[in-house]
């Protein structure tokens, strides 16, 4: 879902003043920590959001409930309140062309594609669902049943936590929200008297990048630096300690990675000529101009034919092959490319592909954004969490934990849901887990760590 950009404008206004602890001489950390009261801070990942929606067990198993659950084995006094959502089925806002259009999560189903083969695809539970049903789930205020420690909200930045009537723009807080159209977020922790917070946030500022295709923009540095330590400053002065944690490496999730750059097959020696023949002019012209691009076909897998707004060449020339580093999205429809000519004779839409350059892009704003999360934990004496090393990690050739295998396969590598961003259950208990260390490292503390295998995995396709 695309969230509305704030101006950095506002933003500057909102946050002059915020009060910042002097840190020439941070003071040791406590012998111990007061774990009584948690609060979570972030955005979908927090909130629990799975399969392309929020639902209410996918909530019941985020990251956030599951360290609250193991911190009241520790000192918590086991009040973990989160704003759930009334169904089971999942509510995702989406637009078509008469405006805001709800969607239900993400199941596996076996299905005919166009080429009449069965193949198993993620698809919506229900086809047509109810819009007003949805509707009412969705925005249905429930502030009366907080406060709430689970504030997690799907599609934030970091920005957005420090936005008066961010819930006028955003239902899944608007829901909460006392005043939808003039709280902040970021003012919802204090309700809950606080003595521990976490604070994951900062993805959706290269996520909502990343996943358009390179089509929006990642925030700016000065914007994400001065929202950023704000937020820390604040959740820093209302606890005894807390725990901040990094944007792991976006383009690694299975969103990006589970669609080959070669993904057109290419059966006949017939169908070699066809297309070869097609982009004839194509290759003329770009010899002509003095140009590497070339479109070739040969049997097997070939690299998809994409446009590609940044070549120094005509508009209507600018559409080449894939290169093996680039990276197609999730959200490309396969029967398009299986019988509609897609990525042959018929370019992929720059929203699709994630391109070299706009790979580096991301990487670098990850980079700066995560030195900026290291620099905050410093400045105000708090644990850290490298999930971006623990991404890559898994990337390169998974991790095992509890006997159970984590890798960045779609559909069995344990971590990620059918949405190919958000986590399975058990990719929350990991998170979790890696949440508890970098406590019990900082604060000298034993709190016990989930056991992966009391959580469910996700729902797999069988043959």
């Amino acid at each position: 879902m695309k969230i509305l950009q704030t101006s950095a404008f506002i933003i500057l206004i909102l946050i002059i003043g915020s009060c910042n602890k002097d840190n020439t001489d941070p003071p040791p950390p406590p012998e111990t920590i007061d774990l009584s009261s948690y609060v979570a801070m972030g955005n979908s990942l927090t909130a629990g959001y799975a399969d392309g929606a929020l639902y209410t067990s996918g909530q019941e198993y985020s990251y956030a409930n599951i360290l609250a659950e193991q911190l009241s084995k520790a000192g918590g006094n086991g009040i973990f309140k989160t704003p759930i959502i009334p169904t089971e089925d999942g509510v995702f806002p989406t637009s078509n062309q008469s405006g805001i259009y709800l969607e239900t999560k993400l199941v596996w189903a076996n299905k005919q594609n166009c080429n009449e083969v069965n193949e198993w695809v993620p698809v919506r539970l229900v086809e047509n669902p109810n819009q007003e049903k949805l509707m009412d789930e969705l925005m249905t205020n429930i502030s009366s049943e907080g406060p709430f420690n689970n504030l997690g909200v799907p599609g934030i930045t970091v920005t957005h936590m420090h936005l008066p009537g961010m819930g006028a723009l955003n239902p899944y807080y608007g829901r909460f929200a006392n005043n939808p159209s003039s709280d902040k977020l970021i003012d919802e922790a204090d309700k809950v008297d606080p003595t521990f917070f976490s604070l994951w946030v900062g993805n959706n500022d290269v996520l909502g990048y990343a996943s358009s295709g390179g089509t929006t923009s990642i925030t700016t540095t000065q914007l994400f630096e001065i929202s950023y330590d704000a937020a820390a400053a604040h959740l820093s002065s209302i606890t005894e300690g807390g725990v901040l944690a990094n944007i792991p490496d976006v383009a690694s999730a299975a969103f990006f990675t589970t669609i080959n750059y070669n993904f057109v097959n290419v059966e006949t020696e017939t169908e070699v000529e066809e297309l070869q023949a097609f982009y004839v002019d194509y290759n003329q012209q770009m010899e002509a101009l003095g140009k590497d691009y070339r479109i070739n076909w040969s049997l097997g897998n070939n690299p998809m034919v994409i446009r590609d707004k940044d070549m120094d060449v005509s508009e209507e020339l600018k559409i080449r092959q894939m290169t093996e580093s680039e990276l197609a999205l999730l959200t490309i429809p396969l029967d398009s490319i299986y019988c509609g000519g897609w990525g042959a004779t018929k370019p992929l839409s720059d929203s699709y592909v994630l391109s070299d350059s706009e790979i580096e892009l991301t990487i670098a704003a990850v980079a700066t954004f995560n030195e900026i999360i290291t620099i905050a934990a410093e400045k105000y004496d708090l644990a850290f969490v490298d999930f971006n090393t623990l991404m890559q990690e898994v990337a390169n050739g998974g991790i095992t934990e509890d006997g159970i295998e984590f890798t960045t396969d779609f559909s069995f590598g344990n971590l990620f849901s059918l949405d190919g961003i958000h986590l399975t259950p058990r990719g929350n208990a990991l998170v979790a887990n890696n949440f508890i260390e970098a406590i019990n490292a900082k604060y000298s503390l034993s709190v016990p760590k989930a056991i992966i295998t009391d959580y469910p995995d996700n729902s797999k396709p069988t043959n």
